[in-house]
């Protein structure tokens, strides 16, 4: 068989697809799968908002919360995170002393400080992922 006859009949076999005994569930059974992954994805999302809305209250009043943190998370986690976050600080002031910023010193920063500088970074992030998968499309 020629090209030029293989391609003929491959678009009479393709041109009427067959209709399934089943098509009707089929479809209804992925609307439901789909909804019920947005539901899902709806719910994680409008509870990662309110822990992230919950610390952005807390740092913006500046409430003392550490009698409850020590009751969550016991003494002996916190020294731990204490120790990671005061060793991430000495690598990241030890980064900028190798670079030339041996002023800036992230340890007199306040908390809102850090966090706003934060969310500018995950920002820039998500602009920058948006971007990208604007240009792939």
């Amino acid at each position: 068989m020629s090209a030029d006859e293989f391609d003929p009949f491959v678009e009479r076999l393709f041109s009427r697809a067959p209709q399934m005994a089943d098509a009707e569930l089929f479809a209804v059974e992925v609307e439901t799968r789909l909804s019920s992954r947005t539901r899902l994805r709806g719910a994680a999302l409008a509870v990662a908002g309110l822990i992230g809305g919950a610390i952005a209250v807390r740092e913006t009043i500046s409430l003392n919360f550490q009698g409850v943190e020590h009751m969550l998370t016991g003494r002996l986690v916190n020294n731990g995170a204490q120790t990671v976050i005061s060793a991430a600080q000495s690598d990241i002031q030890s980064s900028l002393d190798q670079m030339g910023l041996a002023g800036l010193s992230l340890g007199s920063m306040g908390a809102m400080q850090l966090f706003w500088i934060t969310a500018g970074a995950l920002v820039a992030l998500m602009a920058a992922g948006a971007v990208k998968l604007s240009q792939e499309t």
